[in-house]
C-alpha cells in the first residue's frame, strides 16, 4: 500500500469494497488494521470514488484491441497532471499499471459505479473513455464497443451516448447530435434543446467531485456551446 498516496488510499468510501475493491486487490482486513476508519469515509470520497471509478474502466478501454499503447498512457497522465497536479499523475499511472494486471468484471464494476454515482458524473466518465480511446488518432471498433458496453450497464441514455460519441467521431450532423436533435429541427427547437443541454452539461453538475474534475468537465461543456454556435451561423439566427 505504500507505493500510493492519500489521495487512492484515503477516502475511498464505496470504491473500497465491491468488485472495485477486488480489482484493485486491496486487502480489507489489513487496510483496516493500517487505517483509522474515520480515514474510509472523508470529504473527497466522491471524487476519489470517482477517480479509482475512472482508472478501471480505462483499463478495460485501453485492453479492448488487445494492447495498450503510449498516446493512451500519456493521455492518462496529461489529464492527471492538468487536474490533479504531477504527483498525482504519477500515482495514477502506478496504479493503472497495477490495474492493467487484473482481470476487469466489466458489468458488476459498472453495477457498482452506477448505484454510487450520480448521472452528471457518469456522462463525465463516459467523456474521457472517448478521449483515452481517440488518443492514438482513432477508436477502433474493439474500443468503440467496450465503451458502447459500459454505457449500456452505466444506464447512459442513447441520446447522450450518441451526443458525447459526436463529440469525437466526426459524422456530417455531428454539431446536431452533440445537441440531440435532428438537422430537420426548427430554430426554436435548436434553441431549446440547447438550453436543455446547457444545463444537463454544465461543469457546475460535477462541482461536488471538486474544483479539478469541474474544469474537467468544461471541455464538454464547450463542445455542447461550439455545436450551439455553429448550427446559428450556418442557419442564421440569433
Amino acid at each position: 500500500m505504500g507505493k500510493y498516496g492519500k489521495w487512492i488510499t484515503g477516502g475511498l468510501g464505496w470504491a473500497f469494497f465491491g468488485p472495485i475493491g477486488a480489482v484493485l486487490g486491496f486487502a480489507i482486513g489489513s487496510i483496516f488494521d493500517s487505517m483509522e476508519t474515520s480515514k474510509i469515509y472523508t470529504g473527497e470520497t466522491s471524487r476519489n470514488g470517482f477517480i479509482v471509478s475512472l482508472l478501471v474502466l480505462v483499463s478495460a478501454v485501453m485492453k479492448a484491441d488487445g494492447k495498450v499503447l503510449k498516446s493512451e498512457l500519456d493521455y492518462v497522465k496529461k489529464y492527471f497532471y492538468t487536474n490533479f497536479g504531477p504527483a498525482a499523475a504519477r500515482e495514477a499511472l502506478i496504479l493503472l499499471r497495477d490495474i492493467l494486471k487484473q482481470t476487469v468484471p466489466l458489468r458488476d464494476v459498472c453495477f457498482q459505479i452506477k448505484d454510487n454515482v450520480d448521472y452528471h458524473s457518469r456522462l463525465q466518465l463516459l467523456h474521457f473513455l472517448f478521449g483515452i480511446a481517440q488518443a492514438d488518432g482513432v477508436v477502433s471498433a474493439e474500443e468503440f464497443n467496450v465503451i458502447k458496453d459500459i454505457a449500456g450497464y452505466l444506464d447512459i441514455t442513447d441520446a447522450d451516448f450518441g451526443s458525447i460519441k459526436a463529440m469525437f467521431i466526426p459524422d456530417t450532423d455531428k454539431y446536431y447530435k452533440i445537441l440531440e436533435v435532428s438537422p430537420e429541427a426548427t430554430n426554436e427547437e435548436i434553441k431549446k434543446a440547447y438550453r436543455q443541454m446547457a444545463i444537463k452539461y454544465h461543469p457546475d453538475k460535477v462541482q461536488h467531485l471538486g474544483e479539478d474534475i469541474r474544469q474537467a468537465a468544461e471541455q464538454k461543456f464547450k463542445m455542447v456551446n461550439e455545436a450551439y454556435e455553429k448550427i446559428k451561423k450556418e442557419r442564421g439566427f440569433n
